[in-house]
């Protein structure tokens, strides 16, 4: 009995052990910034700074700027990617493999590389700009601001909507169409009534994706925004000004984001517990052929819609094969852009890349492994708490954990800022969400039977765990660890706060260059993470085996 208890509290021991790494590395950091928000210069308590954001109207302005756009690029990527997706699923369109893999690859790069791709395409002399305004004699006005940055991001954030609804329509069982149809329920009559409303938690958390991801933004309003300043953008103004930061402001406007991120979060949870249902297709939806003027309007909507996301990368990878002479391309072709992305630390950008993302990879895939199996096979209240915990990354802008952790981490003893460690901390805390929700469903699938019987047949717990039901859990794991790796090569927003010269990765490289008007060199970093990435979406492909890769 003693023993047997002994290899039960190993568990416990791991969840205070991750209950402790949460509070040093999430928690605390996230109360000195807090403290750092209601502190003057001199250490005294005060709430200047927030009367200050509030009452200035500039500050509120960045607020609202951010608001406005992230609801209209969220609108917009619900109607492009719904749209899309109803297409997809519910009729035959012809290449619809080559249409999923560049819708996810679409998606998949850093929002600010789409942003620097629309500047070399439509910016005051971008390609289409200039022919447009020569050949035709159309000026189409400045692609910079509020136009700009709802372009950008409504075309990189879609596809996520369209990944998801793909999911909830094919849940749908065909015989509730069907009922809907003998009741004279038909159209679009039937699209908005039945079909939206038997997909709205789908729905709900896809608009929650988006409105984070599109909030949070940094990089393209950065690029593209000129005077149209964001939220992010303020935030990270302040904290690194040209006349020396004023952390104490940027702390209070940081505080300001996570309770307005929260605030949407708790509104998306309760709509979604408006429609507490689930279904399961018993009778898939079968799909149609797309007839007449309907099918050449369809496979037209489809496929321009991700040529014309798809095209900023494709541009970007051209342009870095052109000759670049003073800065500025000429006419020809060459390796000039690579050569000098060589003279720039491209070899110790494209080494810390892989360090650190592959160092904090290992590390999201141990503690996703585990802290889903607590979550799933040892429900409690601790491990609950791990649970809420592990999710609060998703709804903190990346500059604000970058902000909290320098808070934290800029003394002794644990003086992390300008290291390493600390670039791989931060990619840990925002990334783990992403492989825990995927282990846990995974791992919501293996019956417990399966455990309980390599348990009766001798083995201890720890080495079921890692011998059976890590491996049963691998696909679930190793699907969420790829989006985890996709999303950490091309973290911009807390890596700018956090990155020194000897901590530079690809993203860094390829942001620093644009911003200092090397474009070849700059198109040059962007195709080697551009690479990267769609070598990364292959190998996921590969192992999530979607049924889009058959067709």
């Amino acid at each position: 009995m003693g023993l047997q208890k002994s290899k039960t509290d190993i568990w416990k021991v791991y969840s205070f052990v991750i209950i402790g790494l949460f509070l040093l590395f999430l928690i605390f950091p996230m109360g000195s910034m807090l403290r750092q928000a209601v502190l003057d210069s001199e250490g005294n308590f005060t709430i200047e700074h927030f009367q200050r954001f509030f009452g200035h109207r500039y500050y509120m302005s960045t607020l609202m700027n951010s608001v406005r756009t992230t609801v209209a690029v969220t609108a917009v990527s619900l109607i492009l990617g719904i749209s899309f997706a109803y297409i997809y699923t519910f009729y035959q369109l012809k290449g619809s493999r080559l249409l999923y893999i560049l819708a996810i690859l679409c998606c998949m790069s850093a929002p600010f590389i789409g942003a620097y791709s629309w500047i070399l395409l439509m910016g005051r002399s971008g390609l289409i700009t200039v022919f447009l305004r020569t050949y035709l004699g159309i000026n189409i006005g400045s692609i910079y601001g509020f136009s700009g940055i709802v372009l950008v991001q409504s075309l990189k954030f879609f596809p996520l909507v369209f990944i998801y609804m793909i999911g909830a329509f094919r849940s749908i069982d065909n015989s509730l169409i069907e009922a809907a149809d003998n009741l004279g329920c038909t159209g679009i009559n039937r699209f908005f009534k039945i079909t939206l409303m038997l997909s709205m938690p789908t729905i709900l958390a896809a608009t929650l994706l988006v409105f984070m991801r599109a909030f949070a933004d940094f990089g393209a309003p950065l690029l593209i925004g000129e005077g149209y300043r964001t939220f992010p953008v303020e935030i990270y103004r302040q904290y690194l000004g040209e006349r020396g930061g004023n952390y104490n402001f940027a702390a209070a406007i940081s505080v300001i984001a996570v309770v307005i991120t929260a605030l949407i979060f708790f509104i998306q949870k309760y709509a979604l517990s408006k429609f507490n249902f689930s279904i399961n297709a018993l009778n898939p939806i079968q799909r149609k052929k797309p007839r007449g003027l309907f099918g050449l309007l369809s496979h037209a909507y489809a496929y321009i819609l991700v040529l014309v996301a798809f095209m900023p990368q494709v541009y970007v990878i051209y342009t870095s094969f052109r000759n670049v002479n003073n800065w500025l391309f000429a006419p020809g072709y060459s390796l000039v852009s690579y050569r000098a992305m060589m003279e720039r630390m491209a070899l110790r950008s494209i080494t810390n890349t892989l360090l650190i993302g592959g160092g904090s990879l290992l590390l999201i895939i141990l503690f996703a492994s585990i802290i889903a199996y607590l979550v799933v096979r040892r429900k409690s209240i601790l491990n609950n708490t791990i649970d809420v915990l592990s999710m609060l990354p998703f709804i903190i802008p990346g500059s604000v954990v970058a902000i909290a952790l320098v808070i934290a981490f800029s003394t002794r003893p644990l003086a992390l800022t300008g290291t390493m460690s600390i670039m791989v901390i931060a990619l840990c805390i925002r990334r783990l969400p992403y492989t825990i929700r995927s282990s846990v469903a995974t791992l919501k699938q293996i019956p417990m039977s399966t455990e309980e019987a390599s348990i009766s047949l001798g083995a201890s717990k720890m080495a079921t765990f890692f011998k059976v039901t890590v491996p049963m859990m691998s696909k679930g794991i190793i699907a969420g660890a790829i989006l985890s790796w996709v999303a950490i090569i091309t973290e911009l927003s807390t890596a700018i706060i956090l990155y020194s010269n000897r901590s530079i990765t690809l993203t860094l490289s390829t942001y620093i260059a644009v911003t200092r008007g090397t474009f070849g060199t700059a198109a040059a970093f962007a195709t080697i993470l551009t690479v990267l990435t769609i070598i990364s979406m292959l190998i996921y492909m590969k192992i999530s085996k979607s049924e889009d890769m058959k067709l």
